[in-house]
């Protein structure tokens, strides 16, 4: 009997991208087509592949011998595709890609931009949020992520670290002082990230290689879920914020801001580009991920901005008073 290959595709995609309307808003089609397609494989092999709830899809014991076979030979397919094709420069195909909103705005965007104008070819779907894409449900190829990783089914490049600033406008520092040590936070009006799932706390580097990063819980009365807009609550005088110098580093060189404890700050970030394992990293993957690590080999953008004031640690709340005369 011959099967449909586009039905094997579609089992695949289902799988992969986690249930039915994943797959079918990554494929562009209608979920009762691509629903259809699967049943039908099902029919032709006399098996079950897939368990269906409300929640989404599982395979079966045969699904999972199913998929882990036909991967295998999509795999071995795609790379006999990649390598008698006429021109490598040339890019095929479409991209699914999540990043967050504020670094996704100001330093991914204008490198995809300039990525896709050398690629008529390609076509790119970039979805920006500050919440965590989960890649296979949502049918993604690429994700730019900040953040220390956790998820190990996720393949990780580093592209750059992300420094954090603790930061102040030069009015609130007049009205309320600076904090002398990272304890007087808990006596000032902290800006809080509000997706955190938890009490709100703020982690230091350590003093020394011996220590641990210090944490403190901080209290505020504005959460928000932006770096851009805690950013400029931090401008606007309405409390100490802890923000990634992507974001603070045109508002400190302008002096709209301060940075606070330079000597003691908060602990970096990493930023990576992660695609999923379970899947044949394609020529566009693999090139796009190359852009972007080429990008940011030489340093990070933001950090070459890095001409700001920093008040000292212990004069800060004595500098703060004498700018206040």
């Amino acid at each position: 009997m011959e099967y449909d290959f586009a039905d094997i595709r579609a089992f695949l995609q289902v799988v992969e991208s986690g249930g039915i309307n994943a797959a079918a808003t990554r494929l562009d089609v209608a979920k009762s087509q691509l629903s259809a397609r699967v049943a039908r494989l099902e029919g032709e092999l006399h098996a079950k592949l897939l368990h269906r709830s409300p929640r989404g899809v599982s395979l079966t014991d045969a699904g999972q011998r199913f998929y882990e076979r036909m991967r295998d030979m999509l795999v071995r397919m795609q790379q006999a595709v990649d390598e008698v094709s006429g021109d490598e420069r040339r890019l095929t195909g479409s991209l699914r890609i999540a990043a967050p909103m504020s670094f996704g705005i100001t330093h991914i965007g204008p490198l995809l931009y300039d990525f896709l104008r050398d690629q008529p070819a390609l076509e790119l779907t970039l979805e920006l949020d500050d919440h965590y894409a989960d890649l296979l449900s949502g049918g993604y190829d690429l994700a730019v992520r900040i953040g220390r990783l956790h998820d190990s089914s996720l393949v990780a490049r580093p592209l750059a670290p992300s420094r954090r600033v603790l930061v102040c406008s030069p009015d609130y520092a007049r009205r309320h002082g600076v904090p002398a040590t990272i304890e007087d936070l808990e006596r000032h009006n902290c800006i809080c990230y509000g997706n955190a799932s938890i009490a709100p706390y703020w982690q230091f580097a350590p003093r020394s290689e011996d220590e641990t990063p210090r944490q403190i819980v901080v209290r505020g009365r504005l959460h928000l879920n932006n770096g851009e807009s805690m950013r400029d609550a931090a401008i606007a005088g309405l409390g100490i914020a802890v923000v990634p110098l992507f974001i603070a580093a045109p508002a400190l060189r302008a002096g709209k801001l301060l940075e606070l404890l330079s000597d003691s700050p908060p602990t970096s970030d990493t930023i990576y580009a992660v695609y999923p394992q379970t899947r044949y990293v394609s020529r566009s993957v693999r090139a796009l991920i190359d852009m972007l690590v080429t990008a940011f080999e030489h340093g990070a953008p933001w950090e070459a901005d890095d001409h700001h004031r920093a008040v000292p640690r212990r004069a800060g709340a004595r500098a703060a008073t004498a700018r206040s005369r």
